[in-house]
């Protein structure tokens, strides 16, 4: 089996140089590891280095409360990797780690030449991803190495007849710390002891909230109206939403795309009837009904001048993160196709998450939800499921 893993990491990285030829991600993913060796040369270690892996930018998001308390505990150093460029591009200038870059392929002397490099004291996988080659290496070093946030399905390899090999991979962790009670029954059926320590994500959007930023020009746009805010939108689900969005003239709404791109923004135009503006011109603001974001990095504290939210995702990649906006009290409207995503059935079972699978019945939905007072129901929703940073930490750092 490990001679298979090695196949396929190979293979992969093969097929993404190919893929590199013609896709704009694949080239940034082969082009952001040109340089990796330098970078990671350029890094002088101290006494205390953690090193946090991070698939994309929805595990930084996981991982980052742990960086920044770790920070605040200990004079330290926090090394994080990427593996994708969605993560890597977006957070590449994150001012609380010293050292960011993409993971360098998977395969022994990598592993030996990385950590030879940082000299980690403690190692962070978060939630997913599963180096083997990195994962022996810090067995081999003794090196403690932990995976934090861990979701499992029981679809995952980790739990078929052929899977003896990945199951060798998750016994080499120190320890192993999942979101529910369901991964962590999984990991019981094939022996492996895990701590439930809940979603870091809950304490990191809560504290997001209490040091929000502010926008005087959106406050302003937004007024006395009651605000619909619409986070990262695809076409999918325009296609659901716009209808509803046209019939809201006493409302404001924010919409902000997941991708930024001209074409999408004429689109989002083309089918809004409301009068709308894009932010980058909103100083010439009048009496629009809509306001485009049309910039990345804003939509997290947008939330704050919102009553209700629908998130997008849910027909396409995957949902995007509902707990932003919940931190700030908004219930939460989302698509159907949430089955990743633990938080959006515990939403939905607290009643403060709504799923619209077509547009027919997000008029009944929007309507429903605005007609409740779930405000102050979220937020303590919210607050009863943070603590999982320190949990994990007070038992890696008492």
């Amino acid at each position: 089996m490990k001679l298979f893993y090695t196949i396929g990491v190979n293979v992969y990285y093969f097929a993404v140089l190919v893929a590199s030829i013609w896709n704009p991600k694949a080239k940034k993913w082969i082009n952001g590891r040109k340089e990796i060796w330098t970078q990671i040369g350029s890094f002088i270690p101290k006494e205390h280095v953690y090193w946090f892996h991070c698939a994309s930018l929805g595990e930084f998001e996981q991982g980052r409360p742990l960086m920044e308390a770790l920070k605040s505990r200990q004079n330290c150093q926090i090394v994080v990797t990427f593996f994708s460029p969605s993560g890597y591009e977006i957070r590449k200038n994150y001012n609380g780690a010293d050292l960011i870059v993409y993971l360098p392929r998977d395969s022994k002397r990598n592993a030996s030449k990385l950590l030879g490099a940082i000299k980690p004291v403690s190692v962070f996988f978060v939630k997913y991803e599963f180096w083997a080659n990195y994962i022996f290496e810090c067995n081999k070093r003794n090196i403690p190495i932990y995976l934090v946030a861990g979701l499992f399905r029981e679809n995952q390899i980790f739990f078929k007849g052929y899977g003896g090999f990945m199951r060798k991979v998750l016994e080499s962790f120190t320890k192993i710390y999942v979101q529910n009670d369901d991964s962590r029954a999984l990991l019981n059926g094939i022996g492996l002891p895990s701590i439930v320590a809940g979603d870091t994500r809950y304490d990191r959007v809560l504290k997001n909230a209490a040091q929000v930023i502010s926008y005087p020009e959106v406050e302003r746009f937004c007024g006395d109206s009651k605000v619909l805010i619409c986070g990262s939108i695809w076409d999918e689900d325009l296609q659901v939403i716009h209808n509803k969005i046209n019939d809201l003239n006493d409302w404001k709404v924010i919409i902000a795309p997941h991708e930024i791109s001209e074409g999408f923004i004429k689109r989002i135009e083309q089918l809004i009837k409301l009068k709308s503006i894009r932010y980058s011109q909103i100083d010439q603001c009048s009496d629009e009904k809509v306001l485009i974001i049309d910039n990345i990095g804003m939509l997290m504290n947008l939330y704050q001048y919102g009553d209700v939210a629908f998130v997008g995702g849910g027909y396409k990649t995957g949902l995007h993160n509902i707990l932003e906006p919940a931190a700030f009290g908004l219930p939460v409207m989302f698509g159907d196709k949430f089955e990743k995503f633990p938080e959006a059935f515990t939403f939905i079972e607290n009643g403060i998450g709504f799923t619209i699978p077509n547009a027919h019945t997000f008029y009944h939905v929007f309507d429903a939800v605005v007609g409740q007072a779930l405000n102050e129901k979220v937020i303590s929703f919210m607050k009863s499921q943070t603590g999982a940073t320190d949990k994990i930490l007070q038992e890696i750092i008492p």
